[in-house]
């Protein structure tokens, strides 16, 4: 995705709140993404919390790599959960098992994302071991939040939808998330209303305009995702003020 460079003007947040400052797999533009550098490149630049996402390998280690294979990143066209961790880093060193996430962002909230919902577990299991459940909550779809919810009742649950339907009420009483997270070109408004009045907070991915990180903003949105977080605290540029994105469900 391509980005503008960032201004100085401060949004007019609706919701009246600096909205948290995500940084998706950590800062993509500044190391290789979802990689230990990578990481503390975007808490070094502000991030308010750390996006990353975890898959399982075959001997069913948690580790942190959003794509099915390693070809993309690392040049090997060999799938994650074919591999034991052992080959894993002997074909791909800098993929970092979950338990070294956490420990390199120790300093900020972290978002695990689940594009593999078998992984769910696991990772939660990796979350309580490295003593970072206060600091961590879990995002993806519906059948990734279920298992998450599953393995640990009081994990705070970020929903992510991508349509602009709303989401069943059936849905929301079954995953009790506390966070709806769109992409952001489906909030509107209303949406960020609705959700605010049922007592749920609005998270938006994965914007790298500065615009469009200022709409955001503008509209309520309490978190946004991005690849140039720098970039992105830039142009939020506010007080930091306590917000109650920080706070856990129970």
């Amino acid at each position: 995705m391509t980005g503008e460079p960032a201004g100085t003007d401060r949004p007019a947040a609706s919701s009246g709140r600096r909205p948290a400052a995500v940084a998706h797999r950590g800062a993509p533009w500044a190391a290789r993404e979802n990689t230990l550098p990578s990481f503390r490149a975007a808490m070094a630049a502000g991030a308010d919390a750390v996006e990353l996402d975890v898959r399982l390998t075959r001997d069913g280690v948690p580790v942190v790599l959003h794509d099915r294979t390693l070809e993309r990143l690392w040049g090997h066209d060999a799938a994650v959960a074919a591999l034991t961790r052992a080959r894993l880093a002997a074909l791909a060193p800098g993929v970092p098992a979950l338990t070294e996430a956490l420990a390199a962002t120790r300093g900020v909230r972290t978002l695990v994302d689940l594009p593999d919902p078998g992984a769910a577990a696991a990772a939660v299991a990796a979350v309580r071991a490295a003593d970072a459940a206060d600091r961590v909550y879990y995002c993806g779809g519906p059948e990734a939040m279920r298992r998450v919810r599953a393995a640990s009742p009081g994990a705070e649950l970020a929903l992510t939808w991508e349509r602009a339907a709303p989401v069943r009420p059936t849905l929301l009483a079954e995953l009790r998330p506390r966070w709806l997270n769109y992409r952001f070109g489906l909030l509107t408004p209303e949406l960020v209303a609705r959700a605010h009045a049922d007592g749920r907070l609005v998270s938006a991915w994965t914007a790298d305009r500065v615009r469009t990180m200022r709409r955001l903003a503008a509209l309520g949105a309490d978190g946004i995702t991005t690849n140039h977080v720098g970039r992105l605290v830039r142009a939020l540029d506010s007080p930091r003020r306590a917000r109650s994105w920080r706070t856990p469900v129970t």
